[in-house]
Order: structure tokens, then C-alpha cells, then sequence
């Protein structure tokens, strides 16, 4: 009975060596660090690289800012920086303007005024704040210095396909409407426009006050308020000095016609 101890416990602790083994053999895998921190590193990976390209087409998607150049005044530099999308001006503002003294309540009165103007007229046709005219001057040249850059940009961009769509349905969907004849103290004013694509792209003046000094001011007012016309857009445009008749009844005809062109 003594000597088969010893063999039953030979039995016992080789098979118990033999469990252990196929244990550790089975746990190995899964508690392996480099298999874990690998297994780890592949997702992370993975978002970086999605992130990136997500990140460049928000950039770029149809808006972006522009900023125009530094414009030199009494007073300072003013600089204009436009945000755009789909081709208009969603928000302006001043990165800068005259700084000190005096220049800082101009400043603060002035450009909030001038960005609100900015985008309403979707032009650099602003109005000067009064108060602050060398502020006015300089924002406005700023702006049209964005705004040539931006239509620089979208040109560019826009070649090869407005060219092939602009030869066709462009001048099909281009109209002429005539608004109502707005009458003034020295005799009707009416306006033509031309639109396409939801602008103006022409405007003239089919009657305008004749005879006497309103020749030279029909002829010195009309093509300036015509230039006015397309270049803002709308018909908030300024009057010419010395034909405050004339041009009242010019926006009075221009924005029947626009009210008939829908715009």
C-alpha cells in the first residue's frame, strides 16, 4: 500500500503540471500586451484619418473669408474682412480701423454701421457715417478691394463650367423689365433694367427731365445712378449732387421695375 503512493503522486503532479500548461497556453493570447495595445492603435488611426478630410471640405464648402487690402487714412489703417457663401457677402467687419483718442468713439460709431451697410448692399456703394469720413473713405476701399478678390476667386473657380451653361441657359433666362414712370418736379423719369440670374446686369433710363440745365444734369446724373444700379444691386443708391429730383425719381422707377422682376 506504501509503494503506490509515490506513482499516485507522480500521476497527480504531472497532470496537474499538464492542466497548468494548457491554462497558461490559453490566457497567453488575450493578456498579450502587444496584441492589445495593436488592437488599440488600429481605430485610433482610423478616426485620425476620417477627421482630416472632414475638416477640409468645411473650409472650403462654398464659404470662406476674404480679406481686403489695408487701406492708409489720416487717422489709421482700415482693413475689411468679408465672409462669404454661395456668392454673397453674409458678414463684414473691420480686423482694422483708427485706434486713440478721439479715433476710438469713431471708430466704435462708425464700422458697425459701415458692416451692416456692407452686407445690405452686397456692394462697396456705402454711405459715409457722418462724423467719421476718412474711417468711411478707407472701408470702402477696403471692401472693394474684397470684393475684387472674391469675384476674382469665384471666376476662377466657376471658368470652366459657367462657360459651357452661361452661353446657353444664362442669356435665355436673361429679361428686360421696364418700371413706371416716376414723376418729378422737372418732368418723368423712367428706368429699364436688365436681369439675369437674380442681378441686374444693365439699367438705363428710357426718360429723363429735357430742355434747359436739365440736359446737362440728365446727362451729368443718369449715367452714374445707371452705374449705381448694377453695381449695388437694389435701389438704394445714392443721389447725385445737383439732381436730387432726377435721382429720386430714377430709385422711385428702379424699384418698380425690380418689384416687377421679382428682385
Amino acid at each position: 500500500m506504501r509503494k503506490s503512493h509515490p506513482i499516485r503522486r507522480v500521476v497527480l503532479a504531472t497532470a496537474a503540471t499538464v492542466s497548468g500548461v494548457v491554462l497558461l497556453l490559453s490566457l497567453k493570447p488575450a493578456s498579450d500586451p502587444a496584441a492589445a495595445s495593436a488592437a488599440g492603435a488600429a481605430p485610433q488611426q482610423t478616426a485620425g484619418a476620417q477627421d482630416s478630410p472632414q475638416g477640409g471640405q468645411q473650409g472650403g464648402a462654398g464659404a470662406g473669408t476674404v480679406t481686403g487690402d489695408a487701406a492708409q487714412t489720416e487717422y489709421g489703417v482700415v482693413q475689411v474682412r468679408l465672409t462669404v457663401a454661395d456668392g454673397r457677402i453674409t458678414k463684414a467687419e473691420a480686423v482694422q480701423a483708427p485706434k486713440g483718442g478721439l479715433s476710438d468713439q469713431k471708430t466704435a460709431l462708425a464700422v458697425p454701421k459701415l458692416n451692416q451697410e456692407a452686407v445690405a448692399a452686397q456692394s462697396a456703394q456705402v454711405d459715409a457715417v457722418s462724423g467719421a469720413t476718412y474711417t468711411s473713405t478707407g472701408y470702402k476701399k477696403s471692401l472693394q478691394s474684397a470684393l475684387d478678390k472674391m469675384k476674382a476667386s469665384s471666376s476662377g473657380s466657376s471658368g470652366t463650367s459657367g462657360s459651357s451653361g452661361s452661353s446657353g441657359s444664362g442669356q435665355a433666362q436673361a429679361r428686360t423689365v421696364t418700371g413706371k414712370a416716376a414723376e418729378t418736379q422737372y418732368g418723368p423719369v423712367q428706368v429699364r433694367i436688365t436681369v439675369a440670374g437674380g442681378r441686374i446686369t444693365k439699367a438705363e433710363a428710357v426718360q429723363a427731365p429735357k430742355g434747359g440745365l436739365s440736359d446737362q444734369k440728365t446727362a451729368l446724373a443718369v449715367p452714374k445712378l445707371n452705374q449705381e444700379a448694377v453695381a449695388a444691386g437694389n435701389a438704394d443708391i445714392d443721389a447725385v449732387s445737383g439732381a436730387t429730383y432726377t435721382s429720386t425719381g430714377y430709385r422711385q422707377s428702379l424699384q418698380s421695375a425690380l418689384d416687377q422682376a421679382g428682385g
